[in-house]
């Protein structure tokens, strides 16, 4: 049975085709009763909207994109959830992408975008993907960066100051008589993890008698955390770190379920931790974890507002919020 058409919905309504369209695009300048009898004529008619052929006539959809580094961390769920309010306030809606900390899926998922004919792209790189996103500004599509700051300041972005949450860390492992650091995170190429590790170094280098190790991990997981832990705890007492410092919150589970699982190393006595993020599980954790907040809420928020104004007006100059970290201190931190 072929679809409805418009046609045959203003046949049924008694009405034009123009008078459909306008219940369709501009309901408020119809009067309720047509708009009641239209509605009404697309139910009877099971009528589904051709939203292709509006975003060919348009140039574009009601739709925002957005790219996160982890569909599994609950800091890129939050920042999405306050992505789609902000979104739905002003009548759009967004799609959401897990590039899995890839840059093959990242690319994929633009490229969908871009298919979609997206009213803007939010993304939270895995590289640095200037020379795609001026290919969609080009088309028409502006991008702004999450939870990142682009390399050239070209294209708008919303963060926190990532170098001032690792010195945050480290300095608060120090300040609690740890001497031993050891930052866990990974790959190198995020600019997150860079930043934080050069934040957690630039603090060590200004106390004397302060070492820092770095730990790599091919990502920023649970597993990941669990097995730098286990391998920590399979280390002669002399050589284990005092102070760990991890790259984020899921990481940092992974590590107190290595560490502390064994029995053979007791959390804050003997290692201190330090996530990166506060999701919900730093507090649910077996040893509440002390952590490095992020105001998610806003940073998904405040990128749409902007990515809006920018699709609005082409001619508008770049933004860049930085917003600054918090310590919220819990049992992992505790001082020995």
């Amino acid at each position: 049975m072929a679809s409805a058409s418009v046609k045959d919905v203003a046949a049924l309504a008694q009405v034009s085709v123009g008078t459909v369209s306008n219940v369709l695009n501009r309901p408020e300048i119809v009067s309720p009763e047509t708009v009641e009898r239209v509605t009404s004529a697309m139910e009877k008619l099971s009528y589904v909207r051709n939203e292709a052929a509006r975003q060919l006539r348009l140039g574009h959809s009601q739709a925002l994109g957005l790219i996160t580094l982890s569909g599994g961390n609950p800091f890129f769920a939050d920042m999405a959830t306050a992505a789609e309010d902000a979104a739905a306030e002003a009548g759009f809606s967004v799609i959401v992408g897990n590039s899995d900390e890839r840059k093959d899926r990242e690319a994929g998922y633009l490229n969908l975008f871009e298919e979609l004919r997206v009213r803007g792209v939010l993304l939270s790189p895995v590289g640095d993907p200037a020379a795609r996103l001026r290919q969609l500004r080009d088309r028409g599509i502006r991008s702004v960066l999450v939870d990142r700051v682009s390399s050239d300041e070209t294209f708008s972005s919303v963060s926190v100051d990532d170098v001032a949450g690792g010195a945050l860390a480290a300095a608060h492992l120090i300040e609690t008589g740890r001497t031993r650091l050891a930052f866990v995170g990974g790959p190198s190429e995020i600019r997150q993890v860079s930043d934080r590790l050069a934040g957690a170094r630039r603090e060590v280098e200004t106390h004397p008698g302060v070492t820092l190790e770095v730990l790599p991990v091919a990502g920023l997981t649970v597993q990941e955390g669990r097995a730098v832990g286990e391998a920590i705890v399979a280390r002669p007492r002399a050589d284990r770190p005092d102070g760990v410092f991890a790259a984020n919150d899921l990481l940092a589970v992974g590590l107190l379920q290595g560490l502390f699982i064994t029995g053979r190393l007791s959390i804050p006595e003997e290692l201190a931790l330090v996530g990166y993020d506060d999701i919900l599980f730093a507090s649910a954790s077996v040893v509440p974890l002390t952590s490095i907040r992020q105001p998610t809420q806003l940073i998904g928020r405040t990128g749409v507002e902007i990515l809006l104004e920018e699709a609005a007006d082409p001619d508008l100059a770049p933004r860049h919020v930085l917003y600054q970290p918090e310590l919220v201190v819990r049992a992992s931190t505790a001082s020995p």
